[in-house]
């Protein structure tokens, strides 16, 4: 392997905070959601409701997890970055092994929000082309 040098982690630094800003976009618009379902469901207790806030719950979970795998991976790259100061390249090569996994598997997690969201969407629209045929 190529030395490594503090430009490697500092590289991923735009892209990972890039990434942070758009889970928090999603993780504001999932809690904005989630109110406006809350305020719903007291005045009108619907079944599909419940149902909907469970879907939001997850895609929730999940943006958390998201955010905290991501935060992980930076700090790591920070972290790396410090390792090849101090002079130990081995160790830093560990540890941005281990943040770029992290990252790995954030990503992985926001494909699948994004299969649950898409899923959640489907549903949404068969009930209006139900009406629509009807």
């Amino acid at each position: 392997m190529e030395e490594l040098t503090l430009t490697t982690p500092a590289l991923l630094f735009s892209a990972i905070s890039l990434i942070m800003l758009a889970y928090t976009n999603r993780f504001l618009a999932y809690a904005a959601v989630i109110r406006n379902l809350h305020d719903k469901y007291l005045v009108q207790q619907d079944e599909s409701l419940i149902e909907q806030i469970k879907n939001l719950k997850l895609r929730l979970n999940l943006t958390r997890w998201m955010q905290i795998f991501g935060i992980t991976s930076l700090l790591l790259c920070v972290l790396t970055m410090f390792l090849i100061y101090i002079k130990q390249p081995m160790l830093a090569i560990w540890i941005f092994g281990i943040a770029l996994l992290l990252l790995i598997i954030s990503l992985a997690l926001l494909i699948k929000e994004i299969q649950i969201s898409t899923k959640a969407l489907k549903l949404h629209l068969s009930d209006i082309e139900k009406h629509l045929n009807a």
